[in-house]
């Protein structure tokens, strides 16, 4: 039982908590404490992982339980500052998120298939998956940055469109690899 509260997995636990502070805190209007508290989430991301090197308790719940955590905290992020009516002046394109939904959710469908026709494969996460990672996570703190700001910005701009890229790129490229995995 110990072995499941490891400190990696507190921080991950952590991450999906502030997940719904997150939220209410965008809908009541309170801008910088929901950047603060994006923040804090994404810092124990990288935390989490680190912890679970330096102390040697990787665990197979671990495994499973920080990248849902990270997928849950960016579905999240995105489809709030997506949502109208919150009278944020830099929405999210409805269009982006559900790009971006889609292809998480291609992926796990590709995954799911290979694995039930094929047999076990390994999906190792590629370089371009965690630039589209590190892009959305941007993407999502530039806009709330300019929201707390109070002004709209062409900067966010940039970054929907560098997501609507890396998006595009790291999905053909997952098709191309579970292409080649098929055909092996």
């Amino acid at each position: 039982m110990n072995s499941v509260f490891t400190l990696a997995n507190q921080l991950t636990l952590l991450r999906m908590l502030l997940i719904p502070a997150f939220v209410l805190l965008v809908i009541y209007e309170q801008l910088g404490w929901a950047l603060t508290v994006f923040i804090v989430a994404g810092v124990t991301d990288g935390l989490d992982g680190l912890a679970a090197r330096y102390t040697g308790q990787k665990t197979s719940l671990g495994a499973w339980f920080d990248p849902a955590a990270d997928k849950l905290l960016l579905v999240t992020t995105f489809i709030v500052l997506t949502l109208p009516g919150l009278g944020l002046e830099n929405r999210l394109p409805i269009w982006l998120t559900i790009l971006i939904i889609s292809r998480d959710v291609g992926i796990v469908l590709t995954v799911a298939v290979i694995n039930l026709v094929i047999g076990p494969r390994t999906f190792r996460p590629s370089i371009y998956g965690k630039i589209a990672t590190v892009t959305y996570i941007v993407t999502a703190v530039v806009a709330m940055f300019f929201n707390y700001r109070g002004y709209a910005s062409p900067v966010v701009t940039v970054f929907v469109y560098a997501s609507l890229a890396i998006t595009l790129i790291s999905g053909l490229h997952y098709v191309f690899h579970a292409s080649r995995i098929v055909n092996t």
